[in-house]
């Protein structure tokens, strides 16, 4: 009789724990950041009369369905001439976190919030991320707001950025609003609840999709990355399935990036040093070109973001199975993006795949530590205060933040790695096809198609590089380890 694992959906929270502390962050908060917020009695106050009083705006949030952590609000406007004023909140963190508090040091430690099916690691204390820093429903915040004017062709001709109280009037959720967006849904109760809030989100989409047309006419990258998520009935795991991207998160992906933007060059304007995010040219083009030829379709020699997205454009809608896979092979060939520190008036890097000059991680200061650095940058820039941080203290936080926003990327992926071995553990002997996304100089790694589950390639030879399509066969799923191995079938 063949012997099943004794492992549960209960035991992936010990594992996650663990998980955590091997990669060195922390899964808990410590003694000194808890007596730290056992004296914090509400959400954070300031009677500084430059605040503006914008509660009465038709805000709303956009997120997950099981999201608590608010970090944004959006809310437009359109102009007597048709341009729209686009405004974006982002909650004040630092109202109640301030710099070298436990808090704060905890936030520093991890950098940001640990994603896992079985449990969740704030990088800030519920009681802080899902209520007094969150942008709630019904609540009264203090914020940092940039107001943008959005031309006919999605060109930005001004922007303002400046403190404001806001209020959250409808907390709505990515796929019943995509869903209402496509007609295939009603409005959602939240957004019925507000006169007015249907138009508001039409504009607000409207305005999203010509900004992301004009991204990729300068040659943003248009990916669709494998976002698995365990779907659980009790304690087993059932499926992996991939989030979908639609309309609503692309509304949000849209504003977000033109906010970052408009902060980024803020801080620019002021002549300090800021921490930006970026992504340089890709470090393997040459493999990308090499990719691309096996797809039956070409590319220059040098790197060229434009030519790439139209490729990328075509792959999808000649294959729309595979074209997640493809993603991910590009996405791995480009590089990791990381966190550098520019000065006003140097050329600033870029972010190569978002086609974007100016990127400045600013909008979840709940989920992030770069953005509530970054929100204090701006908050002293604001009143014409010395910075919060010196230059070497952002450049040793760019290089912190980068590398624990890997360890902390290694542990979710690890956490998948486990929840897929509970699904795949009655598995062992199958056959799959599969796409090699990734090796180093002794190993290799591949997805299989369906479920879409990672794992390594035992024995793989040199002839495999990434982007490689074979067929393989599931020899391990160990849920302790999160270990899942393949061999390659002739």
């Amino acid at each position: 009789m063949k012997k099943t694992h004794k492992l549960r959906r209960s035991d992936l929270a010990r594992i996650a724990v663990q998980a955590m502390l091997d990669r060195g962050l922390e899964p808990a908060l410590p003694g000194a950041a808890v007596q730290q917020l056992a004296g914090i009695g509400g959400p954070g106050r300031d009677r500084d009369p430059r605040i503006r009083d914008l509660v009465a705006l038709p805000w709303c949030s956009l997120d997950n369905d099981d999201s608590l952590d608010l970090d944004q609000l959006t809310a437009c406007e359109v102009l007597t001439d048709g341009r729209i004023k686009l405004l974006v909140a982002v909650a004040d963190v630092d109202a109640l976190v301030g710099k070298g508090t436990p808090i704060d040091r905890h936030a520093w430690t991890n950098t940001t919030s640990v994603y896992t099916s079985a449990v969740i690691f704030p990088m800030l204390p519920e009681r802080l991320s899902t209520d007094l820093t969150s942008l709630n429903p019904g609540k009264d915040r203090l914020a940092i707001v940039s107001e943008m004017i959005v031309n006919d062709d999605a060109s930005i001709t001004s922007a303002d950025v400046y403190r404001a109280r806001v209020r959250n009037q409808a907390k709505l959720a990515y796929d019943a609003v995509s869903a209402w967006i496509d007609g295939s849904a009603p409005l959602p109760p939240a957004a019925q609840a507000v006169p007015g809030m249907d138009a508001q989100l039409r504009d607000q989409d409207a305005v999203a999709q010509r900004l992301r047309e004009r991204r990729h006419a300068q040659g943003a990258l248009e990916f669709e990355t494998i976002q698995p998520r365990a779907v659980f009935e009790g304690e087993r795991v059932v499926d992996i399935r991939q989030q979908a991207h639609n309309r609503a998160r692309q509304l949000i992906e849209e504003l977000m990036i033109a906010t970052n933007g408009c902060i980024a060059r803020f801080l620019a304007a002021t002549g300090g040093a800021s921490l930006r995010r970026v992504v340089r040219s890709p470090e393997r083009w040459s493999r990308i070109v090499e990719v691309v030829r096996r797809h039956g379709d070409s590319l220059p020699e040098e790197a060229d973001s434009r030519a790439l997205e139209a490729f990328l454009a075509r792959r999808r809608v000649a294959d729309p199975l595979r074209f997640p896979d493809l993603s991910l092979v590009i996405v791995k060939l480009m590089g990791s993006g990381e966190y550098v520190v520019e000065r006003g008036g140097s050329e600033p890097v870029g972010h190569f795949g978002l086609a974007v000059r100016d990127y400045a991680h600013s909008t979840a200061p709940n989920r992030r530590f770069p953005d509530l650095i970054t929100l204090r940058l701006v908050k002293a820039a604001l009143t014409a205060s010395p910075q919060p941080y010196d230059d070497k203290e952002l450049v040793d936080l760019a290089s912190h933040c980068t590398q624990q926003e890997d360890a902390a990327q290694k542990v979710e992926r690890r956490m998948r790695k486990s929840e897929a071995a509970l699904l795949l553990e009655s598995h062992v002997g199958q056959v799959y096809e599969a796409i090699v996304t990734g090796r180093s100089a002794s190993d290799s790694w591949v997805r299989v198609f369906k479920p879409p589950v990672e794992g390594k390639l035992l024995g793989a030879g040199r002839d495999l590089d990434v982007g490689d399509t074979l067929h393989v066969r599931l020899v391990l799923a160990d849920v302790e380890r999160g270990f899942i191995d393949f061999v390659r079938v002739d």
